[in-house]
């Protein structure tokens, strides 16, 4: 067995071993693992089932670590993205109105889209199209965004005088209806700090400490270690609520799986431009993510070919696109690339194996749900937040010499957190760009695909 893993993954030859690519994958997996705890936490908000959105991320996750692994032999993780399951959340069923079920359905379209554009390569197209400190801008604001959504979560920062957020936190036994009627007739947003004594906030900061204490300590798995310890502080202070029994019967999936609503999405309220422009969101926004995680964890292993691409890149691409599809299929947003797959490649993973072991597990994780509701939002809520702060590192490879470039960058990242959409920020920062090449008379610099994508945005304004 040994021998034939060997040689399909081509693990001698990559100057590796089968005790290293299952090391390798086992960190990956401990790194990454917060995901089955946060992502059914925000997905949640919107009425979807915890349990179910805690197995969805789990099998479509596995789905496609497995595609990534057996596929396209790289050694990359895949879970639903941090930042696109927010968009899902407070932008999607939120802010624009749609349901779940219909949101799922978006997701779902983005996903054949996204194996379109991958097949045709116009998904290489796009990334080309985009210019680089726009690029770089991406990850910046969803930082930002996320690290707002665990502040506001854990409760350290309050909403005020308009409390959208707070409608959302405190939305149980409210229809969906009541609850966007509530955001839209709420006042100005006033930010201003939470009552720190509160117990839930408490724990919130300890946890954030100690995430803190162990990221800077560089303690593998720190996240999830820090989740696990949170919580079990929590029980004293009476944030944790420990389950009465343990019951298999709870691992299911019938709360969401094929619940997306198709016919739904295309007959709501919402026009046919509005509809285009978010799926476009989604796919833009995972295109990117993917791509530069992608790239950049090859790079921190030394993966790269002499011309500085992924090798088995379209495959990559393609189990990314495969395992979005499914994952709507089976109740959850987006799946992307995890930066988090450093972490194994650094301990010396190089084959798809590191990527196998890490899928294996998170099928293993999927007995956990009957208990995964145990975790208090106050102990997931430090994760949001350092994940925000390390999504910033990319603002330092934006080129602050180049107005031009760096006005529609730094746009694109404040209005991320400050019009709580993602997809405005982009918007946004794509429209301003085009006009600022347009004034100057450099036309010629901007790809005919941003005229096309600026429009689509264009016409989403206008026409609310």
């Amino acid at each position: 067995m040994f021998n034939l893993m060997d040689k399909f993954f081509g693990i001698t030859k990559s100057g590796s071993s089968i005790k290293t690519e299952l090391i390798a994958g086992l960190t990956t997996f401990l790194t990454m693992s917060y995901i089955i705890f946060v992502n059914p936490s925000i997905l949640s908000q919107t009425g979807m089932d915890f349990s179910s959105v805690f197995i969805a991320t789990c099998l479509a996750a596995a789905i496609g670590t497995l595609i990534m692994g057996l596929y396209a032999n790289l050694p990359f993780a895949q879970a639903p993205g941090m930042g696109l399951n927010a968009f899902f959340t407070f932008t999607v069923v939120f802010g624009l109105g749609y349901t779940w079920q219909e949101g799922l359905a978006i997701v779902f379209l983005s996903g054949v889209l996204f194996l379109i554009l991958t097949l045709t390569g116009v998904r290489r197209a796009i990334i080309d199209a985009i210019p680089n400190n726009l690029k770089y801008a991406i990850a910046p604001g969803i930082g930002l965004f996320i690290a707002l959504i665990g502040l506001n979560n854990a409760g350290i920062v309050d909403v005020n005088q308009g409390p959208i957020i707070d409608v959302i936190l405190n939305s149980d036994g409210l229809s969906k209806d009541e609850i966007i009627n509530q955001i839209n007739t709420a006042g100005p947003q006033v930010l201003q700090l939470g009552k720190i004594s509160n117990p839930s906030i408490l724990l919130a900061l300890i946890g954030f400490l100690i995430l803190t204490i162990m990221m800077v300590m560089k303690l593998k798995a720190a996240m999830i270690w820090s989740v696990l310890l949170t919580t079990i502080i929590g029980i004293p202070m009476g944030v944790t609520q420990i389950p009465d029994s343990y019951n298999l019967q709870d691992i299911t999936l019938s709360g969401t799986a094929f619940q997306l609503d198709l016919k739904g999405l295309f007959s709501s309220s919402g026009s046919i431009v509005s509809i285009i422009v978010v799926i476009i969101s989604f796919t833009l926004v995972d295109l990117l993510d993917t791509l530069g995680t992608l790239i950049g964890t090859a790079s921190k292993g030394n993966l790269l070919d002499k011309d500085g691409n992924v090798p088995n890149m379209n495959k990559a691409l393609l189990a990314d696109a495969t395992a979005t599809t499914i994952g709507s299929l089976l109740g959850t947003s987006s799946v992307t690339t995890y930066i988090e797959s450093s972490a194994g490649v650094i301990e010396g993973g190089k084959t798809g194996l590191t990527a196998v072991t890490t899928g294996c597990l998170f099928l293993l994780a999927i007995f956990l749900a009957p208990i995964a509701g145990v975790v208090p939002v106050a102990a997931t809520s430090p994760i949001l937040i350092m994940v925000g702060i390390l999504m910033m590192d990319g603002v330092q490879k934006i080129d602050f010499d180049n107005l031009e470039s760096t006005i529609p960058a730094v746009l694109l990242i404040i209005l991320m957190p400050f019009t709580y959409s993602i997809a405005n920020g982009i918007a946004f920062g794509l429209i301003v760009y085009v006009i600022i090449q347009i004034s100057v008379g450099r036309i010629k610099r901007v790809h005919p695909i941003l005229f096309v994508l600026t429009a689509l945005f264009l016409l989403k304004y206008l026409m609310l």
